[in-house]
């Protein structure tokens, strides 16, 4: 009796004659790819080749890097405990500049960067050349670092935030041209059919089909970006575009250690409550309710 149960209860010799019939009716299914996994052994092989031939042209050396483990720890013990030398209202006055470098870059970016990706969207524009142009324009703009574009303006408008909200704004008008061109391109199609069938032009098409799709997609990457800025605002000012990184550089130069401290904690904190914010802000443009920390 006992042994009978056994072998009623246990799913071995099923799964066994199963498997056995998948495998005749499905043949292709568990052949071996031979082929596939020679390419995926290749191509894990020539990564590891490139990084060990990037750490060798770079001069990696491990010995190096512990030696500078007690430099760096003595720069960390110089940050402590945080003074700022009665500076802190011209410290605070420089971050809210730098927040104003950030914002005023972005939205910059934005606003001139929206109409673009209307005519770089191949499903808004079918001529090929007009949407390969623009999207050429729009690597230009990006592939140009933040930091470079800031050096450039200095040399033309001069020094301060002026250069540096505008030195975000040409970096930012690439990436938002592609990303929101991108956005444009994934919209539903039967909405704009739908608005097409009901005797709209081109321009009821882009207005009333597919702004109302892509609006709330895009004022979460503007948001995003709102938040990454404050912190390249921070590294242009550094190159004399104007708000924190001024000070920061020039206290780094003078060994100023702990009124250093006490702008990276006021950074810290600012970037801390833009993400806060804007996480907020993008679950709410999208109708979803944020996650709780």
């Amino acid at each position: 009796m006992t042994s009978h149960t056994t072998s009623v209860l246990d799913p071995r010799p099923v799964l066994a004659a199963d498997m056995e019939g998948l495998r005749a009716r499905h043949p292709d299914a568990f052949r071996t790819n031979g082929r596939g996994r020679l390419k995926a052994a290749a191509f894990v092989g020539a990564i590891l080749a490139m990084a060990v031939f990037a750490l060798w042209a770079l001069d990696f050396n491990p010995q190096r890097m512990w030696a500078g483990l007690s430099r760096l720890g003595l720069f960390f013990s110089l940050l402590f405990p945080p003074d700022a030398h009665g500076r802190l209202p011209a410290f605070a006055q420089a971050l809210g500049e730098t927040l104003a470098i950030a914002f005023l870059g972005t939205l910059t970016a934005a606003v001139v960067a929206f109409p673009f990706a209307f005519l770089a969207a191949k499903n808004v524009i079918p001529n090929i050349f007009v949407h390969f142009s623009l999207r050429r324009v729009f690597d230009v703009s990006r592939s140009v670092d933040t930091l470079i574009w800031a050096l450039m303006w200095i040399n033309v408008v001069g020094l301060g935030p002026f250069a540096g909200a505008l030195a975000i704004a040409c970096a930012d008008f690439g990436a938002f041209g592609k990303l929101f061109s991108e956005a444009i391109e994934a919209t539903d199609r039967k909405a704009s059919e739908g608005v097409t069938a009901s005797g709209g032009s081109a321009l009821h098409r882009v207005r009333f089909a597919l702004v109302p799709q892509v609006l709330p997609v895009i004022a979460s990457q503007v948001l995003y970006f709102f938040e990454s800025n404050t912190r390249s605002a921070t590294i242009i000012g550094i190159v004399g575009a104007g708000g924190i990184g001024a000070y920061l550089t020039e206290l780094i130069r003078t060994l100023e250690m702990q009124q250093v401290s006490v702008i990276i904690l006021m950074i810290l904190a600012t970037v801390a409550a833009i993400d806060f914010v804007s996480s907020r802000l993008r679950f709410a443009i999208i109708g979803r309710k944020a996650p709780t920390a």
